[in-house]
């Protein structure tokens, strides 16, 4: 039985509830990261500002701790990019993930130039496991492939980095990874088959941006819609149909709430590729289509934007010495403003002691056809 049909409106209220946007959570970040699923974390200040939108009084040092002990770890997951997990969800979403990062990388003429093959590649992997049981800079992996290989195969590096189960290793910088990629061996787990992994993954995203289409989550991941069917009619009974504005099926968790069409949104500034932009089709639940362009540059870019009443309004970036400009893409009343401008002085204070900058070097963006209705600064 499908359940009565909901609203756009209702549906994006479902995923800012389920992604932590309607109101900031006392909750711990292992537990905050586990129910978000995943946070983009391309650049590494992103997860940090992901959860300081999320979580009451969030201290970035509770996620640095959560790093270093390896309660949450960063990886190649989802879209063959880098995201930050819960580490008893690793396992899983590697599983389900890793036929595509193999495919994105050993079919890649980058690597078939090398002349080696994915046999190759593999076996190569199985040598090098004891060697990142340690923590090895990216450099010094490369040095070891050439030392076993020869001359001529440095991109084999490069392919077994995006599959390889390996976790990012904080290396320092204000937010835990540095310029420079530090890799360990991802510990011994329980095996998960790619089918077990996608159902397992197919539950969380739901947990975290529902009720979704079988589009939404390969989309969000990029697997094959021969695998996410799969996954649907693996789970059977434990997600359900529920209408929606589209002909294509929304499926959701059983027993999972929705809030009503009156529910207020706080405005929010979002990190760059906050993971709630990225996970339904596009353009998304909170992005208007006029303002895709200007967010999500051609390269990919998602640019750091302002959240208003749950839709994107604008975006914002840091100044130099300091301080925000906040862009709105449409004419906002004082109320819209005042509520922005409050919580971007808070982002200005709790950014002073790590990277008041943060995003400075995505700032040439704003020089190519950025549809500003009105900007105003905040220096905190």
């Amino acid at each position: 039985m499908t359940l009565p049909a909901l609203s756009a409106r209702r549906l994006a209220l479902a995923t800012l509830d389920r992604q932590l946007l309607l109101a900031r959570r006392r909750i711990d970040v292992p537990e905050a990261v586990r129910a978000l699923c995943a946070l983009q974390a391309q650049t590494p200040a992103s997860p940090y500002l992901a959860l300081w939108n999320r979580i009451e009084e969030f201290a970035p040092e509770d996620l640095d701790a959560a790093f270093a002990d390896g309660r949450v770890v960063k990886a190649s997951l989802m879209r063959i990019t880098l995201h930050a997990v819960h580490a008893e969800d690793y396992p899983a979403f590697h599983a389900s993930m890793v036929s595509c990062l193999r495919a994105s990388r050993l079919y890649d003429r980058r690597f078939t130039d090398t002349g080696l093959t994915a046999a190759d590649a593999d076996g190569l992997l199985t040598e090098l496991t004891p060697y990142l049981r340690r923590a090895r800079t990216g450099a010094e992996v490369e040095a070891e492939v050439l030392a076993r290989l020869g001359e001529g195969v440095e991109r084999a590096w490069w392919a077994l980095r995006t599959y390889a189960p390996l976790h990012h290793v904080p290396a320092g910088g204000p937010w835990s990874f540095g310029h420079r990629n530090t890799f360990r061996a991802a510990p011994k787990a329980p095996e998960v088959t790619a089918r077990e992994g996608a159902r397992q993954l197919l539950l969380s995203y739901l947990r975290a941006f529902g009720p979704a289409t079988a589009k939404d989550f390969a989309r969000f991941t990029l697997l094959p819609s021969s695998t996410v069917k799969q996954a649907i009619e693996d789970l059977g009974e434990t997600i359900e149909p529920v209408g929606g504005t589209g002909r294509a099926p929304l499926y959701d968790l059983p027993g999972a709430t929705v809030p009503d069409e009156d529910t207020p949104v706080p405005p929010r500034l979002l990190p760059m590729w906050d993971s709630s932009l990225l996970a339904h089709v596009v353009p998304g639940r909170f992005l208007p289509a006029e303002f895709r362009p200007a967010a999500v540059r051609r390269n990919g870019d998602v640019l750091p934007c302002l959240l208003v009443d749950g839709q994107v309004a604008g975006v914002w970036r840091s100044l130099e010495g300091g301080g925000l400009e906040l862009t709105a893409f449409r004419k906002l009343s004082a109320g819209e403003w005042r509520g922005l401008t409050e919580e971007a002085g808070c982002l200005v204070t709790w950014l002073a002691d790590r990277e008041p900058e943060v995003y400075r070097r995505y700032g040439h963006w704003w020089d190519k056809e950025m549809p500003a209705v009105e900007t105003r600064v905040v220096k905190g």
